[in-house]
């Protein structure tokens, strides 16, 4: 699939990684995949405080509450997981099954923090 095909099939804008200053290649074969923009230090600083902003109201949220927006942010990952392996692919230089794998990865990770936001006075046993 060409790459702009891939992006639009993500529901990705390809049109915004044409202007950047930065190129972005592919390990695999070098070619290139985008451009991206680089930010100034005052843009990196606010994105950071967005972030901890956002940590802040997520650690208060109930964690069986959180373990229902990680069950849904895995079940889109599953939704995609072709797309997304071919994009991991892309980017990583790895073969289409490590890519996928990589997805596979992802989604038994939201899996087990499911389970773990689930588990009573916080605490947690060794899996693998």
């Amino acid at each position: 699939m060409e790459l702009d095909a891939l992006f639009s099939a993500l529901g990705l804008d390809a049109q915004a990684l044409t202007d950047g200053d930065l190129v972005v290649r592919s390990p695999g074969d070098g070619c290139v995949l985008g451009h991206l923009r680089s930010q100034s230090s005052a843009a990196v600083a606010e994105a950071v405080g967005r972030a901890e902003t956002a940590f802040l109201a997520w650690r208060e949220m109930p964690a069986p509450r959180r373990g229902e927006l990680v069950r849904l942010l895995g079940e889109e990952l599953r939704a995609h997981k072709a797309l997304l392996g071919e994009l991991v692919t892309r980017e990583s230089g790895k073969i289409l099954a490590e890519g996928e794998g990589e997805v596979q990865e992802m989604i038994d990770i939201c899996d087990f923090a499911l389970g773990l936001s689930r588990q009573l006075y916080g605490r947690t046993m060794t899996s693998e």
